[in-house]
């Protein structure tokens, strides 16, 4: 880096995939931009001295009213291509969870509303880069 560059903000974030074994994903109505009113994974935010696998458990409890240990939660990979959101450089770890067909969901937090999709039926885009954490998710 030269005198004259200024380091660039990266912001910390998990997300979760919740799989059920019927072959469901939980999804997420986004309530404000970016994509604002798109489908997008439950996540958000790492808070200060929390860890990416805790910050996914919470997150997706926040948003959807589902709690999983956090400590089930499959770690999947990183995403952190300088574009993948508009706001600025964003780099997320995304991790998976199974959960019972037919959990109660309630949506909270940042999220309009919360549903379960089939896989094989999923709304035609999804926010960010969440239709490549949700392909990395599910492929065998």
């Amino acid at each position: 880096m030269t005198d004259t560059e200024t380091p660039e903000a990266i912001r910390y974030t998990a997300d979760v995939v919740a799989l059920t074994p019927d072959g469901s994903v939980l999804l997420i109505e986004r309530g404000w931009p970016p994509y604002e009113g798109a489908w997008a994974l439950p996540g958000g935010h790492v808070d200060f001295g929390e860890t990416s696998r805790r910050a996914a458990g919470r997150e997706l409890e926040e948003e959807t009213g589902v709690r999983v240990d956090a400590d089930s939660l499959r770690p999947i990979g990183v995403w952190d291509a300088p574009d993948r959101d508009p706001r600025g450089r964003y780099v997320t770890v995304a991790y998976a969870a199974v959960v019972p067909a037919g959990t109660p969901i309630v949506a909270g937090d940042d999220a309009r509303t919360a549903r379960w999709w089939p896989l094989d039926n999923l709304p035609e885009r999804l926010a960010f880069d969440h239709a490549d954490i949700l392909r990395a998710a599910t492929a065998s």
